[in-house]
């Protein structure tokens, strides 16, 4: 996996999975360390980069095509779907008690970037 998601500069743009919000993201640096950066409106969050890697890598294990989800996060996620994998407990880094990777922004990624599964 070699591409990038967008720079500060030029940002990719993106809607959430009911088409019903804008957002951007892009790829940056914090502490050493390389963030995504989700921007709606004026809230910024960011994500540990290596989501996408895990993401990438899950996609490819799995070998087929996987449905997204899109559950309200205080409801329970559809097993199955990337969304169960971003909630899982069991995707945690090895470092943080936090979840790697949130999963509106893995859902919102892998619709809009095709290459995440090749």
């Amino acid at each position: 996996m070699i591409k990038k998601i967008g720079t500060k500069e030029k940002p990719l743009a993106l809607k959430t999975p009911p088409l019903s919000s804008d957002y951007t993201m892009h790829v940056d640096e914090k502490d050493g360390k390389e963030v995504l950066v989700c921007t709606v409106g004026k809230t910024i969050l960011l994500y540990d980069y290596r989501c996408i890697a895990d993401l990438h890598a899950m996609l490819k294990k799995h070998g087929d095509w996987m449905e997204l989800s899109s559950a309200d996060e205080q409801k329970p996620a559809k097993e199955g779907t990337v969304e169960a994998w971003g909630r899982s407990e069991k995707n945690r880094s090895a470092r943080s008690a936090a979840p790697r990777c949130k999963s509106d922004a893995l859902a919102s990624i892998t619709a809009s970037s095709s290459w995440l599964s090749r």
